[in-house]
């Protein structure tokens, strides 16, 4: 038997683009849903019926109750963070017995937050906008050769050495909240990895076994493809791959192993932090969209920027991650606008460019509005049955992204979509 191909869900904005809702959705028709990338800076939200989940690192597909949830070795992971989500889905009757850690992922440790508040904190007027969760410093430590695995967890020896020589290079690093010492951090990590053991396995030989069985695999992504480390909008940016290629180095699978990649982008955009926002509405409007939208950080609670829909940026998104669908989300917060704009081109002096421009500071854009719709949406199940107008914006999105759009949300609950 041939090995079967995994699909992928990624978002092609910067973040914020509903996917927990659309891996939740799509998991039903899997075996296993695997986490590629980022820590528990990511929040995917899920609705159903009465049931609301605010997810930080477990995949996305836990109300699936026959899917295994996979965290991949491309994942940074805080012990204590994951404990505490284990045991909150487990209260509300979820088997957490399904949840797998490989053995590859690198632990976020109280020094790694330490150093990330720190850092911010030193860029002043120049601060990224990070959740401050240790996410960033986790990741340099891994491609410094200085990061502790989840393997390690097996080596106390190895670990409190590590441990203690992480500490000891770095300078202080003051904080509201004093960090432990090594051996009570040592102690600490080595109690949690005691009651995580029953998660953990060899990751690569974990994700191949079930895709030589022919087990049908959904990959998510975190975080969106304008925060990629290396081609999103530097250095406004999270620290690691969030494009759907990051799916083989983040679970250890070739590039021939993926099948479908679904795209995900609200109906219009936003973004959390500093960094270029092209799109970004300054008036009434973004702050309409941020009310009606509930444009507030699943992790952080920070107001969301608002704008229209980007549709350069998508395009490159669009080819940045090989995208087979779209998936447009939140299509319901537009109902009520009079008219409803999409950013179609970026100009510099006079002439057109792309992306890679969307940080400079004399950037146009031009924006082209289309006729809004009145009626809500929320009860609508079918594309076809949408208000013509809102037919019409969709449609508009697919000539300009090249890629079809398979359904659109109407509402935050499981059920409300349209096909």
């Amino acid at each position: 038997m041939s090995a079967a191909r995994a699909d992928v869900i990624v978002g092609i904005q910067w973040g914020d683009e509903g996917k927990g809702r659309i891996v939740d959705l799509f998991a039903s028709a899997y075996d296993v849903v695997a986490r590629f990338g980022g820590g528990d800076n990511a929040g995917h939200q899920i609705k159903v019926g009465e049931v609301e989940l605010a997810l930080r690192i477990v995949p996305s597909g836990v109300l699936n109750p026959h899917a295994e949830l996979f965290i991949g070795g491309g994942t940074v992971v805080s012990l204590s963070g994951l404990l505490d989500e284990l045991g909150r889905l487990a209260a509300i009757g979820v088997d957490v017995s399904r949840v797998k850690l490989s053995d590859r992922a690198h632990l976020v440790l109280p020094y790694h937050v330490a150093q990330d508040r720190a850092d911010e904190r030193a860029r002043g007027v120049h601060a990224i906008g990070t959740t401050g969760r240790g996410i960033g410093p986790a990741y340099t430590d891994k491609v410094a050769r200085s990061g502790v695995t989840v393997a390690d967890l097996a080596r106390p020896d190895y670990l409190r050495e590590r441990i203690a020589f992480n500490l000891a290079r770095r300078e202080a690093t003051p904080d509201d909240a004093p960090m432990p010492p090594g051996e009570e951090m040592t102690r600490a990590t080595l109690d949690a990895a005691t009651r995580l053991a029953p998660h953990v396995v060899d990751g690569v030989s974990y994700l191949h076994e079930r895709l030589e069985s022919g087990k049908r695999v959904l990959i998510e992504g975190a975080q969106g493809t304008l925060l990629d480390v290396g081609y999103g909008s530097y250095p406004y940016v999270t620290s690691s791959h969030t494009i759907a290629g990051g799916a083989c180095i983040g679970l250890g699978i070739g590039p021939t192993a993926i099948g479908r990649v679904i795209g995900v982008a609200k109906a219009y955009c936003t973004r959390v932090g500093a960094g270029p926002f092209p799109s970004e509405l300054h008036d009434e409007r973004g702050e309409r969209l941020r009310v009606a939208g509930g444009e507030f950080g699943t992790v952080t609670g920070r107001p969301r920027r608002c704008g229209w829909f980007d549709a350069v940026a998508a395009r490159y998104a669009a080819r940045l991650n090989g995208l087979t669908s779209l998936v447009v989300t939140k299509l319901d917060v537009l109902s009520g606008f009079a008219c409803v704009g999409i950013v179609t081109g970026y100009r510099l002096d006079g002439a057109p460019v792309g992306f890679a421009h969307a940080g400079a500071a004399a950037l146009e854009v031009d924006v082209e509005e289309l006729e809004g719709w009145t009626e809500p949406l929320h009860e609508i199940r079918r594309l076809a049955e949408l208000p013509a107008a809102a037919r019409r914006y969709l449609e508009r999105l697919e000539t300009l992204v090249g890629i079809p759009i398979e359904l659109a949300s109407v509402g935050r609950e499981r059920s409300q979509l349209a096909r």
